[in-house]
């Protein structure tokens, strides 16, 4: 769960304004919540929620409120980054602006499908279109999915984020495919306010969180739209990967990897002109964790080293297939990665 974050803010891995209340990752950071009140006769009758009752109460709670927030992402390699977001919705319309505080400079916006970010150094405005795969605090990234086959849930208690109260869920995986998640999800609504990415010996792998938040705030759409669109004097790049199938390309999974499904697959706008022909994106997801396999013309002068290396809950493998180059990328363990790469194949 590719701890879902606006996507014009991921950083390597999965962001941090002074939150000293965030301890070191590992296994001792994974803080103990409360343990649940005692439970009263009315409240034994109300049956534990599912994983998935658990998720879609979260997923609706973001697309629901408005809200102006700092979040933060710690990742157990000591990468650490901070932005500032406002989140406004009307009906099936969501709109954000995303303000990067580590880094360099930018702002980005995100209406749907449309990004849109700004680069105040180079004065460049760089607008695309991209499929969301689920963003912070939304976690769900396939609504047709098999996530109760591959995780379970339980409530481990309680406890306060950014002032308000929560329930602490844990997402627990059945196999050693994906990894497992602790949230933190506001009482009243459900959002997503706290979230940790957990290997399977327990360990904090990534953690995010609103370390400030104001819930229903008076976020203005028209706004946001309004500066959203306003480029004069900025120099517009566009860019719009187009949609294409990996059969049409040349490739198929000859073993699927259990769980994940394919749900889109994008030839970059430039494949097929300075850049090797049949580059492509295909990204696959299980409704929680997504991976990316990037394929493309082998080149023995930029493609040296095969090899797999981690950032936070971020595995990178690359490896060459015959004339062809492969980058896998996901939050996901190592050896999902292998698989992805072993089941790849290049059609006759």
């Amino acid at each position: 769960m590719h701890l879902p974050i606006p996507s014009a803010f991921r950083i390597p891995g999965r962001l941090i304004a002074a939150w000293c209340c965030l301890a070191p990752l590992g296994p001792a950071a994974a803080e103990t919540p409360q343990p649940a009140a005692p439970v009263t006769t009315a409240q034994a009758r109300v049956p534990e929620r599912s994983v998935s009752e658990w998720l879609l109460r979260m997923h609706e709670a973001s697309k629901l409120r408005s809200y102006i927030g700092t979040f933060v992402v710690l990742s157990s390699n000591g990468g650490m980054s901070s932005a500032r977001i406002w989140h406004a919705c009307e009906g099936n319309q969501q709109i954000e602006r995303v303000e990067s505080l580590t880094g360099a400079p930018r702002s980005t916006f995100r209406r749907n499908e449309e990004v849109v970010t700004f680069l105040p150094e180079t004065r460049v405005v760089r607008t695309e279109k991209r499929e969301s795969l689920g963003f912070f605090p939304s976690l769900l990234k396939s609504a047709d999915s098999s996530i109760p086959e591959f995780y379970g849930a339980r409530r481990l208690g309680h406890d306060r984020v950014a002032g308000f109260e929560t329930d602490v869920v844990q997402l627990a995986p059945k196999d050693s495919l994906r990894y497992g998640y602790r949230i933190w999800s506001e009482k009243k609504s459900g959002l997503v306010v706290k979230l940790q990415t957990i290997d399977v010996d327990g360990t904090v792998l990534e953690q995010a969180a609103f370390s400030e938040l104001a819930l229903d705030a008076p976020v203005r759409m028209d706004k946001l739209n309004q500066m959203m669109g306003a480029t004069n004097g900025w120099r517009v790049e566009r860019s719009e990967a187009v949609k294409t199938t990996p059969e049409a390309q040349g490739w198929q999974m000859r073993v699927p990897v259990a769980g994940f499904r394919p749900i889109s697959c994008y030839k970059p706008p430039f494949a097929g002109t300075q850049a090797p022909d049949g580059a492509l994106q295909w990204i696959f997801s299980d409704g929680l964790a997504a991976v990316s396999l990037f394929v493309e013309q082998y080149d023995k002068q930029r493609h040296v080293q095969e090899g797999q290396y981690a950032s936070g809950a971020t595995q990178t493998l690359t490896r060459r297939i015959q004339d062809w180059w492969l980058t896998a990328v996901g939050e996901v363990p190592p050896q999902t990665l292998k698989a992805f790469a072993l089941g790849l194949e290049r059609r006759k």
